[in-house]
């Protein structure tokens, strides 16, 4: 049960045509994030400034250019852009020239089609893996029980923090993540200087699809609504 203090918007019991954050008159319950009218304006005001203007703009762009047929009106409206197609003509849009891609070891090969679609697209392109460094596990206070290879007298840390470092030492504008790890991801967005954008997430199990386990909650990982 959420609080009035935390929001709960994924569980609002209203209608989505009759909720609050759809303008005056909607409905929405106490702890509507819409109803903090501070925050409303705090975001207003950050929105304004020039940089974060004219990136929220293209944003806004980038989504309606994402669909065809609007012209016909809005029940004819259907997807035609894949996330990729979006990403490229994205960083077009805010006239980016050099772009980082930031991708797992185990997306190696995928990483170089995207190295090479970007580049083919015109834009300077740096590639970083996440093994960048090469620092051995034991850094971290681990054995060899904690490693993916038990087996293993060594082996090497995924290195985000570095792959954020390098990034931004080259001067990329834009960060791309392809299949980073959970924790690495968020390890790699904080120590980065320029935006992140993600193309891929990591999913071992789903073919880097998470969504799959939450499209069958209701059927083949039932057990994920429940803990053990």
């Amino acid at each position: 049960m959420q609080t009035k203090e935390m929001p709960g918007c994924a569980l609002c019991p209203y209608d989505w045509s009759e909720r609050y954050c759809r303008g005056r008159g909607g409905k929405g319950p106490e702890n509507c994030p819409s109803l903090r009218r501070d925050l409303a304006k705090e975001a207003q005001a950050l929105i304004s400034e020039p940089a974060l203007l004219e990136f929220s703009r293209n944003c806004s762009i980038q989504e309606s250019r994402a669909y065809g047929d609007r012209e016909l009106g809005y029940e004819h409206v259907h997807p035609i852009k894949t996330r990729i197609q979006e990403i490229i003509e994205f960083a077009g849009r805010m006239d980016y020239k050099r772009l980082a891609l930031i991708f797992c070891v185990g997306l190696r090969r995928e990483a170089a089609i995207v190295h090479e679609m970007f580049e083919n697209h015109g834009f300077e392109t740096v590639s970083v893996v996440c093994k960048v460094g090469r620092m051995p596990k034991s850094g971290l206070g681990l054995t060899q029980e904690d490693y993916v290879d038990p087996g293993a007298e060594v082996e090497t840390m995924c290195n985000p923090v570095m792959q954020a470092l390098v990034a931004n030492d080259s001067g990329a504008e834009l960060n791309v993540l392809l299949g980073l790890c959970v924790g690495h991801d968020s390890l790699f967005i904080r120590h980065a200087q320029a935006p992140v954008t993600v193309l891929a997430v990591k999913d071992r199990l789903l073919g880097h699809n998470p969504l799959a386990a939450i499209y069958t909650s209701d059927s083949y990982y039932r057990s994920l609504k429940k803990p053990e």
